[in-house]
């Protein structure tokens, strides 16, 4: 087939949406031509060393912005940001339009930026038209806000407004309307796309793991002459949740236990200024940000990952935890709900702070009692993550899709 995608933000060799980008246009491009529509400011230059370096006949980039507004990378994902990203949705329409007339393609996919209330307006050329999986659905749960700072909770209300609005927005109820299958991340974003008017609605996680990482995470054998050690991988952000697991730790009581936090970011000082009041600093060792080959040595050394997000779509460090046998405590809630199972580890109601800190606890001590329990949820996860997340599988149910997706007619 002759495949057209929308891929806002796409790099090699990152994770995120410019993983998600690159990742996804790659596996397609294994079974059909595809034309990638992306930014020159973001990844072009890494695209090109990486396309020389190996070259792939069926894989083609087209690379535009905005000509009055060319310096999109220096917004990080901020209001402006959203605003460039809106209006380069339009450009793309325009670009893809006359590529169309020249290519003829059989499909076309919209895969990043993974935000359901954001329109894309390649839905409107006269081909079938996926769009995601996207995400974004996901909210703080009810009463968990409380312990955020003020700037914290002013960033939750900036993002509902703006989710509001865009729910408001006729081209985003058109996207989903003209759309053949619609993806979300998460059941929370399916449900507010059912809500939009969206037809036939799937929950398929945008995210997955190479084989060749599948393999190397494999290798880690669970420490077995060391305390149980937790930890927690991410950018410090106030809705990742990383002061729900210390508050959980505290109240384990396993004063042999260690928990190790790695990542940085503007979170720091308050969690640092928690586990001194909760009297657990001297088990608890903040590393800061490492590079990915650091963070995978640290995670050998550990025993469970905690991952208690508040409003994540994704969730790849669970499936990385999985991978390398570790098994997973998180909320019951967004991305890593999708991911973890009864049997990789433990999925905690998000039903108040007071009995999401205690359960987390209970968990905690469960896996710390328990080193037979930490070996067969390590081995569920392996075995999940290598039957249902690596790229290639999620390649060749994209080139399902796809067979389906043709077969269609185009909705007016």
């Amino acid at each position: 087939m002759k495949v057209l995608m929308s891929a806002y933000s796409c790099e090699p060799g990152q994770g995120s949406e410019r993983g998600v980008g690159w990742n996804v246009a790659c596996e397609v491009a294994k079974r059909h031509e595809v034309w990638v529509l992306t930014r020159p400011d973001e990844s072009k230059a890494a695209i090109e060393a990486e396309l020389f370096a190996n070259p792939n006949p069926n894989l083609h980039f087209v690379y535009f912005t905005l000509p009055f507004w060319q310096d999109s990378v220096r917004w990080g994902q901020s209001g402006a940001m959203q605003i460039h990203y809106y209006l380069w949705q339009i450009q793309a329409y325009f670009v893809a339009r006359k590529l169309h007339r020249e290519i003829g393609f059989d499909v076309a996919h919209h895969v990043t930026f993974v935000k359901y209330s954001t329109p894309s307006f390649l839905s409107l050329l006269p081909v079938p038209f996926i769009f995601g999986p996207v995400g974004g659905g996901e909210s703080t749960p009810k009463g968990f806000g409380r312990d955020f700072s003020r700037k914290a909770k002013l960033y939750e209300g900036a993002r509902s407004l703006s989710r509001w609005i865009g729910e408001q927005d006729p081209f985003v109820r058109l996207t989903l309307r003209r759309s053949a299958f619609t993806q979300a991340t998460t059941d929370d974003t399916a449900k507010r796309l059912s809500r939009l008017g969206a037809n036939q609605v799937e929950v398929s996680p945008a995210i997955g793991l190479f084989p060749e990482q599948i393999h190397q995470l494999s290798q880690y054998r669970l420490p077995e002459d060391a305390p149980i050690r937790f930890v927690s991988i991410g950018r410090l952000l106030h809705w990742k949740g990383f002061h729900l697991g210390l508050k959980a730790f505290a109240q384990a009581g396993l004063t042999d236990a260690e928990f190790w936090i790695i990542g940085d970011g503007p979170e720091l000082d308050r969690l640092q200024a928690q586990v001194n009041q909760d009297g657990i600093a001297s088990q608890v060792k903040f590393w800061g940000l490492l590079s990915r080959s650091e963070t995978f040595e640290k995670l050998a050394q550990c025993h469970t990952l905690v991952h208690p997000s508040l409003h994540d779509s994704g969730g790849w460090v669970c499936l990385e935890a999985m991978a390398a046998g570790r098994s997973v405590i998180c909320l019951d809630w967004g991305g890593p709900a999708v991911q973890v199972t009864d049997q990789t580890g433990f999925k905690v109601a998000a039903q108040k702070p007071e009995q999401a800190i205690q359960d987390v606890a209970a968990a905690m001590q469960r896996l710390a009692n328990n080193p037979d329990l930490r070996i067969e949820m390590g081995k569920s996860g392996r075995q999940l993550v290598d039957e249902n997340f690596s790229w290639t599988i999620v390649g060749e149910r994209l080139d399902a899709l796809y067979q389906v997706t043709t077969a269609k007619p185009v909705p007016e």
